[in-house]
């Protein structure tokens, strides 16, 4: 397999054994998504269609954007709304134009109710409309309207009138009449081009007959982010931020030793096999964090894989037989032993319990839990030697190594090391055999969970 189906094994590993955490943590997620759109109230776009007739080309027709958009044209426009609470440079940053199909600007009005938007932009069109009509000069009274054709009327007498003169100066025959004739022809020929140039300027004379196409929709929806949205993307930020961390307690737990030769050569102290417990939650701990840990799932480990193995009882009675058979195989006599688990080693003390159950008192053992991080074990009493119990990749070969130093202080020779592996199908291990033969041996299995002080776990 590749490290791409590894991620995606472990992803599906995490989804199935923490759904209920990453239940709770989507929906904190979006909880806080929908906290955080409140402070975002909605917004609503409106957009209103101008159509330019005539010939316009791309460069003049971004240029009548901006000035739909310009300051002057926005600044009558919030004038005439009077809106309290929205500044000048707030309705700038509401109001856009873009250039559509064809002549066609569409200018669009952000506010945040339906009927402030379209409020906006059809006085936004209004305003530009007036302003584009004044630059053309259709605002300016009757002497404004009147100027490009009065103006046209004069460079049409003044040809005429030229064209006068050279035909009285063409009826003489010196120098000077026929330079007079010349310049003068010169000079209808610049006046004639002047107003055909006139005619032919189509935008300014076009902005009279700007077309408004229908007033600005209603809004159908808001504009995005929308609150759905916000609830959305923080359920799923918090999923995989959880995912991620996950994956990252993976990344720094993948060189812990996994194997049981890599645990006992961390330990100093040959292997003894693997077993594996049944996935039933073993509640042996009380108190409200407990019961937390319990809901969601969290004193089950994920970052382990069951041992390869049928998963029936009667395999996994086997295994624990075996164990215990080379236990017995590697003491010269019947003697008592220290089971030491990591303290907080669920599947590990779970084990432990169970080995406790068929071993009876060929070793007689009693389990004490340790603390990882100060390994501290009881003075050596009648225990002559020490076991230890743990799962695999729970702990780093520093404080395995550390494990191994607090048997040897305490004058406890570790005899073996047994790894415990979670069983993906739930059963309960029985421990009939076990007992029956203890029965028989006329002795019984000292009780399971006291730890290094002595108190019940």
């Amino acid at each position: 397999m590749n490290d791409d189906t590894v991620r995606l094994a472990t992803v599906w590993r995490i989804v199935r054994l923490r759904w209920r955490l990453l239940a709770v943590v989507a929906v904190t997620g979006a909880l806080v998504g929908y906290g955080t759109s409140l402070l975002f109230p909605p917004r609503y776009t409106a957009s209103a269609s101008v159509l330019l007739p005539g010939a316009w080309g791309e460069r003049e027709l971004l240029t009548q954007t901006e000035i739909a958009t310009s300051s002057v044209v926005l600044d009558r426009a919030a004038v005439s709304l009077d809106w309290t609470g929205v500044s000048d440079g707030e309705l700038r940053e509401r109001v856009s134009a873009k250039v559509t199909d064809g002549n066609v600007i569409e200018i669009s009005g952000t506010a945040d109710t339906h009927e402030r938007a379209q409020r906006l932009s059809d006085q936004v069109v209004r305003e530009y409309i007036a302003f584009t009509a004044r630059i053309a000069g259709d605002g300016s009274g009757t002497e404004a309207e009147a100027g490009p054709e009065t103006l046209q009327e004069t460079v049409v007498r003044t040809i005429h009138r030229i064209t006068e003169l050279a035909d009285a100066a063409g009826r003489g025959q010196t120098v000077e009449s026929v330079q007079t004739r010349t310049e003068l022809v010169k000079l209808r020929t610049a006046l004639q081009k002047a107003v055909d140039s006139l005619e032919r300027a189509g935008p300014s004379a076009d902005m009279a007959d700007v077309v408004v196409m229908g007033p600005a929709g209603r809004p159908t929806g808001a504009v995005p982010p929308t609150r759905t949205q916000f609830v959305v993307a923080g359920a799923l930020l918090f999923l995989l931020a959880v995912i991620v961390g996950h994956l990252a307690v993976v990344s720094r737990t993948s060189r812990r030793p996994r194997t049981e030769r890599e645990v006992a050569a961390a330990m100093g102290s040959a292997p003894l096999g693997t077993v594996g417990v049944s996935g039933e939650p073993h509640v042996r701990r009380s108190g409200r964090w407990a019961r937390i840990r319990r809901m969601l799932g969290l004193d089950i480990r994920w970052d382990v894989s069951a041992p390869r193995t049928s998963g029936d009882e009667a395999d996994r009675e086997i295994l624990f037989q075996r164990v215990c058979s080379r236990l017995r195989d590697r003491l010269s006599a019947p003697r008592r032993l220290l089971v030491v688990v990591p303290e907080g080693d669920e599947i590990a003390f779970r084990a432990a319990g169970q080995l406790v159950a068929y071993a009876g008192s060929d070793p007689l053992l009693r389990v004490v839990e340790v603390s990882v991080s100060r390994p501290v074990l009881p003075d050596r009493d009648t225990e002559s030697g020490a076991l230890a119990v743990l799962s695999a990749g729970s702990l780093t070969a520093p404080e395995l190594a550390g494990v191994s130093e607090a048997c040897a202080e305490a004058r406890y020779e570790v005899v073996g090391t047994v790894l415990a592996a979670l069983h993906d199908t739930p059963g309960r291990v029985r421990t009939a055999r076990s007992t029956g033969r203890s029965r028989k041996n006329g002795t019984s299995a000292p009780a399971v969970g006291d730890d290094a002080e002595g108190r019940p776990g």
